[in-house]
């Protein structure tokens, strides 16, 4: 089964305790400081179930939104019904693949949505493709764990619940890759519960290893901010900003 299959129709309720408008906030501050341009339009890259499309859109920005999981993309579509501002434009691709009909001021891809790119090739192709729809002097946005975020989560288990879904998350982490496994329970109609799982990956890129490949794609003024704090990167820092801007 596909990574977020299951997960997708009950994401929000099992991430009710971040807070999205702080992290929007941040980023929006990032971007804006970044740019060399004026910022009308922003590309949401793996906008997961479209939180931050929806906010960036509600602050006047023209989003186009992009996911791997058209299972996350048909919860974030109808999220985005009634929005004030322009309608986002949602679009099914892999990062890797990305493929748009214009360029964008700014691009941000959040909740260390790199990480899930496993190939480091991958990664690379990724920033190369960014680049290619950034009008010059549009401005990029993006976090990635900590290496100490991710030692922590070895050998863990993690427990989350909402009124109808009890989640369990088994972690492990082992020569720069982060494992789990979700089990997910989700109550029927009927007062019976159903069990689903999934599996899902993700791999650490150091600091200089993004700053040396985002150079390498096209990008200067390449910063690294600690998580959601207007300074470097420190020890308890669980995630780690980068801002850079195209050439």
């Amino acid at each position: 089964m596909a990574s977020y299959e299951r997960l997708a129709h009950s994401y929000d309720e099992l991430m009710r305790d971040v807070d999205y408008s702080q992290r929007a906030d941040f980023v929006e501050k990032l971007f804006l400081r970044a740019a060399r341009r004026k910022v009308h339009t922003v590309l949401d890259l793996a906008c997961g179930t479209g939180t931050m499309t929806c906010l960036l859109t509600e602050r006047g920005y023209e989003l186009i939104s992009v996911d791997g999981s058209e299972d996350m993309l048909m919860e974030a579509r109808e999220k985005a019904q009634g929005l004030s501002g322009v309608e986002p434009l949602f679009l099914h691709q892999s990062m890797p693949r990305l493929d748009l009909n214009d360029t964008v001021d700014a691009a941000v891809c959040c909740m260390d949505s790199l990480n899930y790119l496993t190939r480091p090739g991958d990664v690379k192709r990724t920033l190369e493709r960014l680049r290619l729809f950034f009008s010059p002097g549009g401005a990029l946005v993006f976090d990635v764990h900590a290496l100490s975020k991710l030692e922590a989560m070895d050998s863990q288990v993690y427990l989350d619940e909402g009124e109808d879904v009890y989640c369990v998350w088994r972690t492990g982490f082992s020569r720069g890759v982060l494992d789990y496994c979700v089990d997910l329970f989700t109550q029927r109609p009927d007062g019976s519960w159903e069990r689903s799982s999934e599996y899902h990956r993700q791999r650490y890129y150091s600091e200089e290893t993004l700053r040396g490949w985002l150079v390498e794609a096209g990008f200067t003024d390449v910063r690294s901010y600690g998580d959601c704090r207007m300074r470097r990167p420190g020890a308890g820092d669980g995630r780690i900003y980068f801002s850079a801007v195209r050439k």
